[in-house]
């Protein structure tokens, strides 16, 4: 099928390759602007109309279009919110303290443990359609909550069914190794053992996982624990996406890029090291590890942000993503993340526009698929209720600035 989308103010984001810098502040923008999309793919785009106009004709009435947005760090499927850690932390309670006493993931791992499958499956899509109406085309999933074999099958597969569901593309991570069950607090080493010999077989003969993570961090899994899990995975074709220096500068960053990890997330703990280890070796031509900023957990745990500003200004691309999960950043919209990276991290409009497109494409290594409005890529785009859309998001904290969301160039209701 082919559609022409016309009458558009401005279309924003057309060039293809990921950011890296101050090439952050360039945009690729075009005019006047048309887009013919055939068979879901973008077919061609310029200014004012193409030569022939097909019969299916769009006309957008001068609103801006942008590239769907991409969530590259979640964990959405869970059993219940977290309100009464939510009330401790108000109290003045710290993310350790409550993590200590069996809080934290523990707590999520418990209900979802007794929570059914379908039920699961049912809360996550509501939560999917929620993040697709604030313009997210593209999201990564971890488990993660289940911490026991069965359970962890059971987060991947509700992952599997939203795969199956939504038209949207969605990627699964494993997370077997998120926190350490109470049982095996005196011999974590046990439970790394348990992921490795046990989990990890079974999620790879299922075919339920495109990636890997580990949470390398302070109470969590050491460097050393992680890389090995890391070396395993590797066995199973499994890439690495890494929880590091949330807590602390705890060795998360050298651990992922000595894997060549796809990314290494969080990063609210960032020092000279971490930034010269990031550096090394990486290359426009052949990337390397992408640094994650997730501003949703800082606000939401009055904890540092990350150095942003010190990612970019040292010519390092920056991907921000929600952390969407009930306990530390219960946030579904990379518009919200937008204005806090704006306000809190002093990251500009332009920036934090190519850290939601096409770099956190490459963070899912899915930049020549998705991430910008460019010919050979899919038709996935948003169609802007405001004008100057790149500043209207940070600016109107809270309100939603997409009005149509198209999915491989169909409108998603």
């Amino acid at each position: 099928m082919e559609v022409l989308f016309s009458e558009i103010s401005k279309l924003i984001g057309t060039q293809n390759e990921v950011k890296f810098g101050a090439e952050m502040k360039e945009l690729g923008v075009i005019n006047n602007a048309y887009m013919l999309v055939k068979d879901g793919i973008i077919a061609e785009i310029g200014e004012g109309l193409p030569d022939n106009i097909p019969s299916n004709h769009v006309k957008l009435n001068g609103a801006e279009v942008l590239p769907g947005f991409i969530d590259s760090h979640t964990h959405l499927v869970f059993a219940k919110p977290r309100y009464n850690e939510f009330v401790l932390k108000i109290k003045g309670a710290t993310y350790e303290q409550i993590a200590a006493s069996g809080g934290g993931i523990l707590n999520s791992a418990k209900a979802l443990q007794e929570t059914p499958e379908d039920k699961l499956f049912e809360d996550a899509k509501l939560r999917v359609k929620s993040m697709i109406a604030a313009g997210t085309t593209a999201i990564e999933i971890k488990s993660g909550y289940g911490l026991t074999l069965d359970a962890e099958l059971k987060m991947l597969r509700v992952v599997k069914k939203l795969k199956e569901y939504f038209p949207i593309i969605i990627k699964s991570t494993f997370l077997g190794a998120h926190a350490i069950p109470a049982e095996y607090k005196d011999n974590t080493d046990n439970y790394v053992d348990l992921v490795i010999n046990e989990m990890l077989p079974q999620v790879a003969k299922d075919a339920l996982a495109d990636h890997i993570d580990v949470f390398c961090d302070t109470g969590f899994f050491t460097p050393e624990q992680t890389d090995k899990i890391l070396k395993e995975a590797l066995k199973y074709n499994l890439p690495a996406k890494i929880h590091g220096n949330e807590l602390g500068l705890t060795g998360g960053v050298q651990v992922a890029v000595a894997n060549e990890a796809w990314s290494v997330d969080h990063l609210e703990h960032l020092g000279p090291e971490e930034i010269a280890c990031l550096k090394k070796g990486f290359t426009k031509e052949y990337g390397g590890t992408m640094p994650v900023a997730l501003p949703g957990t800082s606000y939401f745990l009055r904890i540092p942000y990350s150095d942003a500003r010190a990612i970019i200004d040292n010519n390092l691309p920056l991907v921000l993503a929600t952390d969407f999960n009930p306990g530390s950043s219960p946030v579904h919209s990379l518009q919200t993340i937008s204005a806090l990276a704006c306000i809190y991290m002093r990251i500009l409009p332009e920036e934090v526009f190519h850290a939601i497109t096409i770099n956190a494409a490459r963070a899912l290594r899915m930049e020549k698929i998705i991430g910008s409005l460019s010919v050979g890529k899919r038709a996935d785009f948003l169609v802007m209720k405001n004008k100057e859309s790149l500043y209207s998001m940070p600016y109107y904290l809270g309100q939603n600035q997409v009005s149509r969301v198209f999915v491989e160039g169909l409108e998603i209701k």
